[in-house]
């Protein structure tokens, strides 16, 4: 050592290195190699070289055993690069998922993108303050709810304000308002006074006390009998269609173009006005071509509400309740035709909340029969002629004044409807139209149910005239409703990512047994059935009529019995199952119940 230097400056010399000192230190360069694999041969430390050794020599070594210990370890730090890899891009995966939905609902939305003349439409109506400015060719609108308003919410509340924008964007002399409620509690009363006195146009608002024991019942398996609950909903939905049965009625004698029928819902004013004048539209005659259009309701934002009432064009019921909705089964083609987003999805059945009819099947006694459609009648000119005489002589015509006897045709018609549920659509007597009114109606027995709101569907598409490939009666996507507020806000947003549902909606189809199995659904109207049915004995049905079924020492009996039966329109509406009113209802209990 240099003594002569300051201790300061002497740790500042290099110095040899004991073979123990230099073996430690090479063993934990090793491992800062095997911690910091990217060690350079620059960074190898000084300290193993001694200073008699050539620098060239020095630097061989060193990458030698630089390039052995990078060998050593350079497996195992590649087994753990990919790994880390791996779990990074699992990490990344819920981030990428979300930008491709996020892209698919962007640049693929499922019925967002509705044909030109839906957006004119709102366009014209957001634009405008014009009364009628949605109801360009002046058409007759007769607009029909039955309700059940509990407290007055829906007509003191977004209900009735929905309704008097729908009749400003109309018009105020198109359109007549029928509104009808059955034993209302005070506040709902009150709201239905308040709402008639605030109409600007011709309505017939109503409430009344519906004694349900007047009502047609069913007996139950147990020898009850219980008030048949689609007959109750059929006929609360004709008590708003009396009005044009009414002669003192403004309605009575207007021949209506669109019959509007609402229910309970939340909805777009808008919306109702682009399915009354916009589904299945002929461009070139500037009309609507259909003899029913249904929006689609949801209970959530996904989910499907009107199940009951919706089957597809060949008869089959619904499929998983979020789109498409439909199953693949048969042919598929309200399927294929949602999956087309098309605003006339072809169905045999549907409601959806809301519901535009070709108002002249409710009231054809103003019209005349030709061919199996309903046309205008003739008008008779002063001297007694005839305008618009048909030149063929197979068209005949019946005129309106042949329905002469009102009163009495009207006690038939109550009489048919309430106690004939198969009645014929279709009638020749010498003081009624061939086709009676559409109504609604209910299925009779024990052991079969259907919903008044399909059923009323079927018959009009029995009046479709032969050969015809569809019965005229869509569904209409680009139209949805609600039952609240919040879930109508979010329509907008998921419906953009609808499309990606499929898969899973078809994997669930599956799983579910959807469509499910319908013995009556390929029955035609006319057809002869046998069906096996349970009947009473004569004495359990004596003991049933008398109420004094518990007094029998063995109690009811009865048997299986195949009986005939003449097929009526609808038998792919129903399902073995019967619903019933509960005439006396606990705290909690809904009014009704199935079996």
């Amino acid at each position: 050592m240099d003594y002569g230097k300051s201790s300061a400056e002497q740790s500042l010399l290099p110095r040899r290195l004991s073979v123990d000192e230099s073996s430690e230190e090479h063993h934990l360069d090793v491992l800062e190699l095997d911690e910091f694999g990217d060690v350079s041969v620059s960074s190898w430390p000084r300290t193993l070289r001694t200073r008699w050794w050539p620098s060239r020599l020095t630097r061989r070594n060193n990458q030698k055993a630089f390039t052995a210990a990078q060998h050593s370890f350079s497996r195992a730090r590649r087994r753990r690069s990919l790994l880390f890899r791996l779990c990074r891009y699992l990490t990344l995966l819920p981030y990428a998922v979300l930008c491709f939905v996020v892209a698919f609902g962007l640049f693929l939305p499922s019925y967002s993108n509705p044909p030109q003349r839906y957006i004119d439409l709102r366009h014209r109506v957001q634009t405008s303050a014009e009364l009628g400015r949605a109801n360009v060719n002046d058409e007759k609108i007769f607009i029909a709810a039955s309700l059940y308003d509990h407290n007055g919410q829906l007509l003191s509340g977004d209900w009735a304000q929905s309704v008097q924008r729908l009749i400003d964007i109309l018009g105020h002399d198109n359109v007549f308002l029928s509104v009808y409620e059955n034993d209302p509690d005070h506040q709902s009363e009150q709201a239905l006074d308040d709402f008639h006195a605030s109409l600007q146009c011709p309505s017939s608002v109503v409430h009344e006390h519906l004694d349900l024991s007047q009502l047609p019942h069913v007996t139950m398996a147990d020898g009850s009998q219980q008030v048949q609950r689609i007959s109750f909903l059929a006929k609360v939905r004709n008590r708003v269609l009396l009005p044009l049965d009414d002669e003192r009625s403004e309605a009575y004698n207007t021949t209506w173009d669109k019959l509007l029928y609402l229910n309970d819902i939340t909805f777009d004013p808008i919306d109702a006005a682009n399915l009354l004048f916009n589904t299945n539209k002929d461009e070139a005659s500037g009309r609507t071509n259909y003899r029913a259009a249904c929006a689609v309701d949801f209970i959530n934002p996904v989910k499907f509400y009107d199940t009951f009432a919706t089957r597809d064009l060949e008869g089959y019921n619904m499929g998983v309740p979020f789109y498409p909705w439909f199953t693949g089964a048969g042919k598929g083609a309200s399927r294929q035709d949602v999956l087309n987003q098309t605003d006339a999805v072809r169905v045999k059945s549907c409601w959806g909340g809301m519901v535009a009819f070709e108002a002249k099947w409710f009231q054809p006694q103003l019209y005349g029969l030709v061919e199996g459609d309903l046309v205008v009648p003739h008008q008779k000119t002063a001297d007694g002629s005839k305008t618009g005489e048909a030149d063929t002589s197979t068209q005949r015509y019946q005129e309106a004044d042949a329905y002469n006897d009102r009163e009495a045709n009207l006690t038939y018609l109550v009489s048919v409807f309430d106690s004939d549920p198969h009645h014929d659509l279709v009638r020749e007597t010498s003081n009624l139209p061939s086709i009676l009114p559409l109504r609604f109606r209910s299925e009779t027995g024990t052991d079969w149910t259907a919903s008044e709101c399909c059923l009323i569907n079927a018959d009009l598409a029995h009046l479709s005239p032969s050969g015809a490939t569809s019965p005229g009666i869509y569904m209409n996507p680009y139209v949805r409703v609600a039952y609240s507020g919040s879930v109508l806000a979010w329509l907008p947003v998921t419906r953009r990512f609808e499309r990606l549902y499929l898969f899973v909606q078809t994997i669930l189809n599956a799983i579910a047994q959807r469509p499910s199995y319908n013995p009556r659904q390929f029955e035609e109207p006319g057809d002869e059935v046998v069906d096996r049915i349970w009947q009473w004995d004569d004495e359990s049905l004596v003991a049933l009529d008398n109420s004094t079924a518990g007094e029998l020492s063995k109690g009811l009996h009865g048997s299986f019995q195949d009986v005939k039966r003449i097929a009526s329109p609808g038998q792919f509406c129903g399902r073995r199952r019967q619903t019933y009113m509960r005439e006396r209802t606990e705290t909690g209990e809904r009014s009704w119940a199935s079996v």
